[in-house]
C-alpha cells in the first residue's frame, strides 16, 4: 500500500517538475483564461457602475432620452431644446436641464451643459484644481480623466477637432468625465438648439411615478426613466449585447484552456507510458490511473487560477494608470469561484482524451515503451 501511495505521489508531482516548461505553459494558459474572464467582467461592471454613479450625481429624478436611444447609447443631439421649458411647466416638475453628449473614441464622451443650471440641480462640481468656465474654449475634466491623461489646469487638449484649455479638474462621480459649455458644443457639432437628453427634478419623491407616466403619454416613443429605474438597468444582465459579448469571450477562453491542457496532458501520458505500465503491473486500476491524471490537472488548474486572479490586479492597475480613460475595472469577487470553476471544468475536459488513452494502454507494451 505504501508502495502504491509513493508511486502515485511521485507520478503526480514528478510529471509537473520533470517538464517545467510544459507545466508552466499549461499554468500560464489557464491563468490567461481566468484573467480574460475576470478582466472582462471587471471592466463591464466597472464601466456600468461608473455610468450609474455619474447619473445619480446629477441630482435629477427623471431622465428623458430621444427616440431610438438605448440604455448605453445616444444620438448626438436629436431633441429640440424647446422641450426643456415645456417639461419644466409640467405638474410637480421644479426644474429641467438639457445636455449634449458627443462620443469620442472608445467609451469617452464630451458633455455640453449649462453650468449654472447643473449647479442648481446637483450642487455643482467639487473642484480639486481650477474652477468653472471662464471662456468658450474652456474644458472641465474629472480627476480620473486628468490622471490618466496627465493633465493639469492650463494644459491644452485637442478634442472634436478643437483646442481646449483645461480650466478645472473636479471630483468624479457627477454627470460626466469631460464637460464644455452647452452652446459651444452645439455650434461645434452643427446642432444648434438641440439636446441629447433632458434631466428633470420633481418636488417630491412620491410624485416621480406619476410624472413619469404622464410624460410617457405626452411623449410617446421617448424613453423616459426615473433615475432609480435607469441606474438599475445599468447592469450586465440587462444589456443583452454586452452579456452576449461576455459569453463569447468566456467561450473562447475556455476553448484555449481546453486545447492547451489537452495537448499538455496528452504529451504527459506519452512521456509517462512506462510509469503507467509499472503502476498497472502493480495492480493499479483504470480508475486509479484516471484519478492520477485528474489530480495533476487539478494542480495545474488551481495554480493557474491563483495566478490568473493575481494578474487581474495587474490589469486593473494598468487600466487606471496607462489604459484608456473611458474604462474602469472593478474587482468582482463573486466571479472568482465562477472563473475558477470554468477553468477547472475546461482543464478536466481537456484531460479526458489523454486519460482514456492511458487507461487503454496494454501493460506489456507500456513496460517495453522507450
Amino acid at each position: 500500500m505504501a508502495l502504491f501511495r509513493s508511486s502515485i505521489d511521485r507520478f503526480v508531482f514528478s510529471n509537473l517538475t520533470h517538464r517545467p516548461v510544459r507545466s508552466s505553459l499549461s499554468i500560464l494558459a489557464i491563468a490567461v483564461e481566468v484573467t480574460m474572464i475576470l478582466t472582462l467582467v471587471g471592466v463591464s461592471y466597472g464601466t456600468l457602475d461608473g455610468t450609474a454613479r455619474r447619473a445619480r450625481g446629477v441630482g435629477a429624478d427623471i431622465m428623458v432620452r430621444p427616440p431610438g436611444s438605448s440604455i448605453i447609447s445616444l444620438s448626438t443631439a436629436p431633441m429640440s431644446d424647446k422641450l426643456v421649458p415645456l417639461l419644466a411647466t409640467q405638474p410637480h416638475v421644479t426644474m429641467a436641464m438639457g445636455t449634449v453628449v458627443v462620443p469620442l473614441e472608445g467609451f469617452d464622451t464630451v458633455t455640453g451643459l449649462d453650468l449654472d443650471q447643473f449647479s442648481k440641480m446637483s450642487g455643482g462640481f467639487h473642484f480639486l484644481e481650477g474652477g468653472p468656465f471662464q471662456h468658450d474654449n474652456d474644458i472641465l475634466v474629472d480627476d480620473f480623466y486628468a490622471r490618466t491623461k496627465h493633465l493639469r489646469v492650463g494644459d491644452m487638449v485637442h478634442l472634436l477637432g478643437h483646442d481646449w484649455r483645461v480650466e478645472g479638474i473636479f471630483e468624479g462621480g457627477k454627470l460626466a468625465r469631460i464637460c464644455v459649455r452647452l452652446p459651444v458644443i452645439q455650434a461645434l457639432t452643427a446642432n444648434p438648439n438641440h439636446l441629447s437628453q433632458i434631466y428633470l427634478k420633481v418636488d417630491a419623491q412620491s410624485h416621480i411615478p406619476e410624472v413619469v407616466n404622464e410624460l410617457r403619454q405626452m411623449l410617446p416613443g421617448y424613453p423616459i426613466y426615473s433615475m432609480e429605474e435607469f441606474t438599475s438597468l445599468l447592469n450586465v444582465n440587462s444589456i443583452g449585447l454586452l452579456r452576449n459579448f461576455i459569453d463569447v469571450v468566456i467561450s473562447v477562453a475556455v476553448i484555449v484552456g481546453f486545447i492547451v491542457v489537452s495537448i499538455a496532458m496528452y504529451t504527459a501520458v506519452l512521456e509517462r507510458t512506462r510509469e503507467i505500465g509499472i503502476l498497472r503491473s502493480l495492480g493499479a486500476s483504470s480508475s486509479l490511473i484516471f484519478s492520477l491524471l485528474l489530480k495533476e490537472t487539478l494542480v495545474l488548474a488551481l495554480a493557474g487560477t491563483g495566478i490568473g486572479i493575481a494578474l487581474t490586479y495587474l490589469s486593473q492597475w494598468w487600466m487606471q494608470h496607462a489604459g484608456h480613460s473611458g474604462l474602469t475595472q472593478e474587482t468582482v469577487y463573486a466571479w472568482w469561484p465562477i472563473a475558477a470553476a470554468i477553468a477547472v471544468i475546461g482543464a478536466v475536459l481537456g484531460t479526458m482524451a489523454p486519460a482514456v488513452k492511458a487507461i487503454r494502454q496494454d501493460v506489456t507494451q507500456a513496460l517495453s515503451y522507450e
